[in-house]
């Protein structure tokens, strides 16, 4: 092959010069090319190639520059060749290939190729194969043999390097995405699809249907008509529910007001003397319910003649007792109040604490601290001998009523006659501390008064003979009362005996006789005439004695009754007694916890109306004006 060069200057053209080249291809992996070219640079050149031998020889390429006329002057060269065309300054033309003639070295375009194998035979030799990740390979031809690496169909970069072709995002690239303006391009590896938006139809492409908004069928008229009746038709029926809500809270709330003021609401306020209930907490009436499993009976434990007591849980895992009152009518709502207002007012470890209450029911709620193990009436007269009631615990459980008793009649704010005290009113808590309960018919006193003139109410065995017949009750009523239990806890018999004689029927008679004729001993519970000191008990005997004498003001008071027996316990304590062998190992031994699951209500609790007189009030006549 010939090559030429021509240079030009400011002045003209310099003398053209030839060069002879020569290289041989037979030896290498290179072959002519389909694209050889042949290009000239200058101004009013031509360029020709010629191929073949000096003897036969053929013309198969060429082209001719021009320049403008300045250019050729200034002898500037500025064009630039673009391939297959012609412009100032430059030309550029292909050179045909001729396989006939590759052996006499044509021109100087070639192609090159991978090895002598074609592609089936270089992919059984992974380590030598070219090819990298994401390429096509290619035959090269038949005669030479050898193969190329193209990048597949969506992919760019270079076929024979690590890591390969790389994805074209053709979404980004606009020169290869055809998707419409109003479709979405979602690239994929290799390719990308267009993907046109709700409402149209097509491929969404440039180059195909790209996207037509769809046509409403009659069909779908149809749905449409039918879904938007459907929704008028369900925000219709929303809206009645939610103001047949809104007036049936509506109607609770005024229902909830009428039973609290017929409850005794207002009154309650009134009488506290604050916003609300002072220390007595408001609790809804839901929580009462769920407490109590909708006040199922099998969570009864006590039924007496104001109202019935459930066993449950509060919220917060307390457990408690809920008394829920009877009907409660306009001549019973003042026993109502004032237990709640007494009970609000009092703080002593030996009186039941009152937890909260619900006026806002049919009926009252009232809610108490729990108290496992039942009344003193139970565990004196009950069937069950679970737990051994000694005598220091007797003794006990006497000082520490009288204390409670003390503490109503002259240590409250305001001086608090119980009027119902009896054994089946004094419960247990889990460790058989006593606790006095059931203040319904007591009444506050103003300090300077000294009797109430009321109806006689109160329970057979219990009743102080002077109020029966005078309507006045005292201080020394409750006293009376008092050494009704104070003998059941010497005797273990209950105040009333129904097989017995009429003379003989009552407690307190049948004590009283025995006290004159010298033979207590007769009448004494074994537990206390096998265990209790003599002495001890003969003053406790004295003390009952004393409690139950006819003339109300030959009765000590309940501070005397209280400081005598605390001595008493105290004097037995300190004397040797092995009081901590009866009384505290009998306590430490019971469980400080009875779990709500685990614990089985005693018979004689969920009974606790044994008798009939025992729990039956007693009303008789209107007092005197």
């Amino acid at each position: 092959m010939y090559v030429a060069s021509t240079c030009y200057n400011g002045v003209g053209i310099t003398k053209p010069e030839e060069r002879r080249l020569t290289i041989d291809l037979l030896k290498t992996q290179y072959s002519l090319s389909d694209e050889k070219w042949i290009s000239a640079i200058g101004c009013e050149d031509m360029v020709v190639a010629v191929i073949g031998s000096d003897k036969q020889s053929i013309i198969r390429s060429s082209c001719a520059t021009m320049c403008p006329g300045s250019w050729i002057d200034r002898g500037v060269i500025g064009a630039q060749c673009n391939y297959g065309t012609t412009s100032f300054g430059c030309c550029r033309v292909p050179i045909p290939r001729d396989n006939n003639l590759l052996t006499k070295k044509p021109s100087m375009a070639l192609d090159w190729r991978i090895g002598t194998v074609n592609c089936k035979e270089a992919r059984q030799d992974p380590a030598k194969y070219a090819c990298r990740n994401n390429t096509d390979c290619v035959d090269f031809d038949s005669t030479h043999g050898g193969y190329l690496c193209n990048c597949s169909k969506g992919y760019k970069g270079n076929p024979y390097l690590n890591p390969g072709c790389q994805d074209i995002d053709e979404c980004i690239d606009n020169t290869t995405n055809t998707c419409v303006s109003t479709s979405t391009c979602k690239n994929e590896l290799g390719t990308f699809h267009c993907s046109c938006p709700k409402g149209y139809i097509g491929d969404g492409k440039k180059n195909g249907t790209g996207c037509i908004q769809k046509p409403p069928s009659k069909t779908k008229m149809i749905i449409l008509t039918g879904i938007g009746s459907g929704l008028g038709f369900s925000l219709l029926i929303s809206v009645f529910f939610w103001l047949q809500k809104v007036f049936q809270k509506r109607r609770e709330k005024m229902r909830k007001e009428k039973f609290f003021k017929r409850n005794g609401g207002l009154l309650l306020r009134q009488q506290t003397n604050e916003g609300e209930f002072g220390k007595t907490k408001v609790l809804p009436a839901k929580e009462l319910e769920v407490a109590t499993d909708h006040f199922n009976e099998n969570r009864i434990i006590g039924q007496g003649g104001q109202g019935t007591v459930y066993k449950g849980m509060l919220y917060d895992g307390m457990i408690v007792a809920i008394k829920k009152s009877k009907l409660v009518e306009e001549n019973q709502l003042e026993q109502f109040i004032n237990e709640v207002v007494i009970l609000s007012q009092i703080n002593h470890r030996n009186v039941v604490k009152l937890l909260g209450c619900c006026l806002e029911t049919e009926v009252p709620l009232l809610v108490y601290e729990f108290m496992p193990n039942g009344t003193l009436f139970d565990l004196l007269h009950g069937s069950s001998n679970e737990f051994p009631c000694t005598w220091n615990i007797r003794l006990k459980m006497a000082a520490d009523i009288a204390g409670a008793l003390a503490y109503l009649h002259y240590a409250a704010s305001v001086p608090i006659y119980h009027r119902d005290i009896k054994s089946s009113n004094i419960l247990l808590d889990e460790k058989y501390v006593v606790r006095v309960s059931d203040f319904g018919t007591s009444r506050s006193v103003s300090t300077n008064q000294t009797h109430l003139t009321t109806l006689v109410k109160g329970t057979f065995g219990y009743l102080d003979p002077e109020y029966f017949q005078s309507s006045q009750f005292t201080e020394k009523s409750d006293v009376y009362s008092f050494g009704v239990v104070l003998v059941e806890l010497l005797t273990g018999q209950r105040p009333i005996s129904l097989d017995k004689t009429e003379e003989e029927r009552g407690l307190a008679t049948r004590f009283l006789a025995c006290m004159e004729g010298k033979c207590v001993d007769t009448i004494l519970d074994p537990q206390v005439r096998e265990n209790g000191r003599e002495d001890e008990v003969t003053l406790v005997a004295e003390l009952a004695q004393r409690c139950l004498n006819l003339k109300g003001r030959m009765r000590p008071t309940m501070q005397e009754v209280a400081t005598e027996l605390e001595s008493l316990k105290m004097c037995g304590m300190s004397s040797g007694v092995n009081v901590k062998s009866e009384d505290v190992r009998s306590f430490n031994d019971m469980p400080t916890m009875i779990s709500d699951i685990e614990y089985t209500w005693p018979m004689s609790y969920k009974n606790a109306s044994t008798s009939l007189l025992d729990t039956l009030p007693l009303v008789l006549f209107e007092s005197a004006p």
